[in-house]
């Protein structure tokens, strides 16, 4: 299951200290078989109790074809956490800070209540998922699940011991001397 996801041949290029792979579930390079997100979707769908859900939640960028991609298996709506500030009424800003970046996050359109799926493509340093929940949980956001492609590292575990959220994800892997290993998929 999921094998064409794993590119044990994917590029590794250096931000400053940070190894970074590229592949198409993270980066859209190289080009994504929609076949490997299709595949994402139902493997999600099958394996999480999507019931209760009211929303699927994708970040901007790459988390926002994982959100498409549920939304046309379940018929569940999504939105985006988005880079971009728009100034509506009762929009939440983050700051993030990931392995190579610090940045911000916008949410709009969740309130207090809200029962949702988070679905991201990488947790790598933790960085933007431990924003980002701990900001949903004040807000008082119902997290069902959270939901990630890509385990890399030891971000997963950052996140959960940050935000007591479970963190699922699919493929765990790592960059060792310039090489992506896989450790496992489910």
């Amino acid at each position: 299951m999921l094998e064409k996801l794993v590119e044990r041949n994917a590029p590794v290029v250096k931000k400053g200290a940070y190894d970074y792979f590229v592949h198409g579930i993270s980066d859209g390079v190289p080009a994504l078989d929609p076949c490997v997100l299709k595949e994402i979707a139902q493997v999600l769908n099958e394996k999480l109790n999507l019931s209760g859900v009211d929303k699927i939640v994708g970040v901007e960028a790459m988390g926002i074809h994982i959100a498409t991609a549920l939304a046309l298996e379940t018929g569940l709506p999504f939105l985006v956490i988005r880079k971009r500030q728009y100034g509506l009424e009762g929009e939440h800003e983050i700051l993030k800070h990931t392995g190579y970046a610090t940045s911000k996050l916008y949410v709009n359109d969740l309130r207090e209540g809200d029962n949702i799926i988070l679905v991201d493509d990488v947790v790598s340093t933790g960085g933007t998922l431990t924003a980002l929940i701990k900001e949903l949980q004040i807000m008082g956001v119902n997290l069902v699940h959270t939901a990630v492609v890509v385990e890399k590292g030891e971000g997963k575990t950052v996140v959960e011991e940050a935000t007591g959220e479970e963190i699922k994800t699919l493929v765990k892997l790592d960059v060792i001397d310039g090489k992506v290993i896989v450790d496992s998929l489910i």
